[in-house]
């Protein structure tokens, strides 16, 4: 018996020192894997990608445990050129990873499967979340300025960008009766 329990944990040793096998993602033979993705939003990071994580596109791909496709991309920000990586489920952008001094700094999570810790996920209304936004929410800026950003309750790392129809002023944030029927269009970690 003490030879077959050998055996059972040496074999997938050996096997993953094979050239061709050596490419396999093992892990996700591993029957706690088999149910879906244990990823998830936390203050740490999403996942096993973190502020520690090198931003190259080997370890973010090994941070992801190869659920996802990695790409790398260029675009301007304060006035210089920055590294990104998308992550891509089924070519569509589940994750955009960037980072400065070499390491991830924020992640947008765009995938519906990926929960924060408080269970929040792309789709989530905003009257599921919140009652109200005024000490929880401001208004976004940038490239999501016609959306409303609000911080998670469970970390200061994480936020939540709400979007949906609102005809208003540019400037102003619409009202709670307007939110509550906004929903999560991606969520945010920063390092």
């Amino acid at each position: 018996m003490k030879s077959l329990r050998l055996l059972l944990c040496v074999f997938p040793l050996a096997l993953t020192g094979c050239s061709t096998l050596g490419s396999v993602n093992w892990s996700a033979a591993y029957p706690w894997n088999w149910f879906g993705s244990s990823m998830a939003v936390t203050g740490e990071g999403v996942g096993e990608l973190t502020a520690v994580t090198p931003l190259d596109e080997k370890a973010v791909s090994e941070a992801l445990g190869g659920d996802y496709r990695v790409r790398s991309g260029m675009k301007t920000a304060n006035g210089g050129i920055v590294r990104y990586f998308e992550a891509l489920k089924d070519d569509k952008v589940a994750l955009v990873i960037n980072g400065d001094s070499g390491t991830v700094s924020r992640i947008d999570v765009l995938d519906r499967d990926i929960a924060s810790a408080e269970g929040v996920k792309v789709g989530t209304p905003f009257s599921d979340v919140f009652d109200k936004a005024y000490g929880n929410c401001q208004k976004a800026t940038g490239d999501d300025s016609t959306s409303v950003e609000c911080k998670a309750k469970s970390s200061p790392h994480i936020s939540y960008l709400f979007s949906g129809n609102w005809s208003g002023p540019e400037n102003l944030m619409p009202s709670d009766d307007t939110l509550k029927n906004w929903q999560v269009s991606k969520i945010i970690w920063r390092r």
